[in-house]
This record gives C-alpha cells, sequence and structure tokens, in this order.
C-alpha cells in the first residue's frame, strides 16, 4: 500500500511539472515508462492512476488499444494552484486582516470533517482553537470552492476581521503553528540538497549527466519541494521569524531547478514524443515557461 501511495503522489509531481504543459494527457504506457526510472513497477502505476481516476483527479479515454489519462477541471486546478505556490520566491504582503473559518460538522460526518480538515491545511489554513481555523492570506475563494465542494453552508461561519489584541499577531501565528518546527524541515532540504546542487551543476557544465539523470533528479526535486505545501501555510513576511529558512530554501529550490530543466525536458519529450500527440502549444514549450524561468530568456 505504501508503494501505491508513493506511486500516486509521484504522478501527482508528473503531471504538476511535465504533462500538464504538454495538453494534460499522456499515454499510460508513457507514464508507466518515466516512473520506472524511480523504481516503481507497472502493476502498482496502474492501481494508482486507477485510484486518481476514482478521486475525480483524472480521467481516461481510449484510442484504439491504448489508455490515455488527462487532467479533470479539478486536477488542473489543483496543479494549478501548486505550481504557483511552488514556485513563488517570496510570500506577499499582509493586508492586516485575518480570515477565519468555524464550523460544526456533525459526528455523523465525520469523514467529511476530516476532508475539509486536510484540504484547509493544503490551502494554509492553521488551528487556532478547536474547530477554528485560520489564515493571513486571502483565501476567500478557496474557501467559497471548498464550502460549495462539501455542501456544508449550514456547518460553517466565515469572518475576514481585524485583530485588536491585546497580544500580538505574531502570537496568533505562534498558537496556530509550529514555526520552529517548519523551519527544521527547512534546514533539513538545504542540508540535503545545497551540496548535491553543486555537485549535480559541476556534473552538467562538463556533460557527466544525462538527460535521463537530469529527469530524475529534477522530479525528485520537485516531489521533495512540494511536501512543504502540506505543512508551510506561506504566512506573510510581516508574520515570520527573521531567522526564517523558507526564503533560502526557495532560493536553492530555484537555482537547482534552473540547472536541470533543460536537460530534463529534453529526457521528458523523447518518452513523451513516442505515443503520444503533441499540440502546437506544447512543441512551443521549453524548459524556460515555468514562471521562476521567465526572466531566463
Amino acid at each position: 500500500m505504501e508503494e501505491s501511495l508513493n506511486t500516486r503522489s509521484m504522478i501527482f509531481t508528473l503531471y504538476g511539472d511535465y504533462i500538464r504543459h504538454y495538453g494534460n494527457e499522456i499515454w499510460i504506457g508513457s507514464l508507466i515508462q518515466l516512473l520506472k526510472e524511480f523504481g516503481h513497477n507497472e502493476q502498482s502505476i496502474r492501481a494508482a492512476i486507477s485510484r486518481m481516476n476514482k478521486q475525480g483527479w483524472v480521467q481516461s479515454r481510449k484510442e484504439g488499444n491504448k489508455s490515455f489519462y488527462f487532467l479533470t477541471d479539478r486536477g488542473i486546478s489543483r496543479m494549478n494552484e501548486a505550481a504557483e505556490r511552488i514556485f513563488k520566491l517570496r510570500n506577499g504582503s499582509w493586508d492586516g486582516k485575518w480570515r477565519m473559518l468555524m464550523y460544526t460538522i456533525p459526528e455523523s460526518r465525520r469523514n467529511l470533517r476530516d476532508e475539509l480538515r486536510k484540504e484547509l491545511v493544503w490551502s494554509g489554513f492553521g488551528t487556532l482553537s478547536n474547530s477554528c481555523w485560520i489564515s493571513p492570506n486571502p483565501l476567500e475563494k478557496q474557501v467559497g470552492d471548498l464550502i460549495a465542494k462539501y455542501g456544508i453552508e449550514e456547518y460553517v461561519h466565515f469572518f475576514v476581521s481585524e485583530h485588536k489584541g491585546p497580544r500580538t499577531s505574531r502570537d496568533v501565528v505562534a498558537e496556530s503553528w509550529n514555526l520552529n518546527e517548519i523551519n527544521e524541515k527547512y534546514q533539513a532540504f538545504i542540508s540535503r540538497y545545497s551540496q548535491k546542487f553543486i555537485i549535480d551543476k559541476n556534473k552538467i557544465e562538463k556533460g557527466h549527466m544525462t538527460d535521463g539523470e537530469c529527469f530524475v533528479e529534477r522530479t525528485k526535486l520537485v516531489h521533495e519541494y512540494r511536501k512543504f505545501l502540506f505543512v508551510d501555510p506561506g504566512l506573510p513576511d510581516e508574520l515570520l521569524p527573521d531567522q526564517w529558512l523558507g526564503v533560502y530554501a526557495a532560493a536553492l529550490f530555484s537555482d537547482y531547478y534552473r540547472a536541470l530543466a533543460e536537460p530534463a525536458s529534453r529526457f521528458f519529450e523523447s518518452v513523451f514524443k513516442e505515443a503520444n500527440e503533441i499540440t502546437k502549444r506544447s512543441r512551443e514549450y521549453n524548459a524556460f515557461s515555468h514562471p521562476l524561468m521567465a526572466n531566463e530568456k
């Protein structure tokens, strides 16, 4: 089961970093070939994509005897949101307001309540107290979408408000998130990848790293960095501690990603082209189409 879950997570990474730039669709054979680079077997890949299909992230279509999987509207929305957060180097400025969501979902709908909690954590909410979720970020649209998605209008109160003390907004942050724990995770990421980046960059410059190796390393890099979406709420700079390592981790990720981007994309295209239609848009795609590459042309 653990392997299947890991495979599913890796498929999300491939859709987010590659496939969504090529029409959002891929032949299952190409997906299997790509994931075998990471040691995933065909059975676990087919089981994982089937699960994603049942959950509404992807849909399938047949062309002859070949099955193609493409992102649903829900999948596209989640991939776009994730990419925007992953490739954002700095958090936005704060408007001074707090978004507060409170709910009283009955015990008979416990599964719904658990799903909502996961969605709120993903969106960057923290818990100020039991069933009281809070964020300084403008998440009105995300909250509206969640309420509509789960049909929980009768159970929810949502406020946009100001904090009037007597304690500070940083006290609110300290009670809602464990920033020290998140900072430790960033420190571990920096320690793991800073030396690796120097070694791989040197290899690439000397031509000692293949396109396939760059593809594997770029995908692993994004896969690891993507995990911060589930733990870092993306707080405005005004509410972060002075020694916040998220900024350094973002810069390291950006530099390492740039070094791997072009050869990794070449490898992906070599596998993808074999059995997939490449649209005009995807032919024009290159490694620099990501937001953090915008100034590299």
